[in-house]
């Protein structure tokens, strides 16, 4: 039989929030891009902190960029950009890419704010 924690993880998809981040600076096709997101799990986290120690203290640009490659879907699920992206994406603008992260981040505060109330 399905242990607990595959049915948890199961039942978290199905119900997960999903948010759409619009980057009015990235334009494609004459439109602003709309990023998916869904919340960040314990899963992604360990990812991010196997490469970035301190993660969740403190966060570099790449690491920025590690989350948004990371994070970063459409609306049918498939992820927007791959590691061979990166570079490109490093090229644009600083705070935008700041921003994105940061939107995308600001979720595991929210969390944690919920706890403490």
């Amino acid at each position: 039989s399905e242990s607990i924690a595959s049915q948890l993880a199961k039942a978290r998809k199905d119900h997960q929030q999903q948010r759409i981040i619009e980057v009015p600076e990235w334009i494609i096709d004459g439109v602003p891009l709309k990023i998916y997101v869904y919340p960040l799990t314990a899963g992604d986290l360990m990812k991010l902190e196997r490469k970035h120690k301190d993660f969740m203290q403190r966060q570099t640009m790449e690491s920025m960029l590690d989350l948004i490659i990371l994070k970063a879907g459409d609306a049918d699920g498939n992820r927007l950009f791959t590691v061979a992206d990166k570079l490109d994406i490093a090229s644009l603008d600083l705070e935008v890419v700041a921003e994105v992260a940061g939107q995308m981040f600001g979720q595991i505060d929210s969390v944690e704010d919920a706890e403490k109330n």
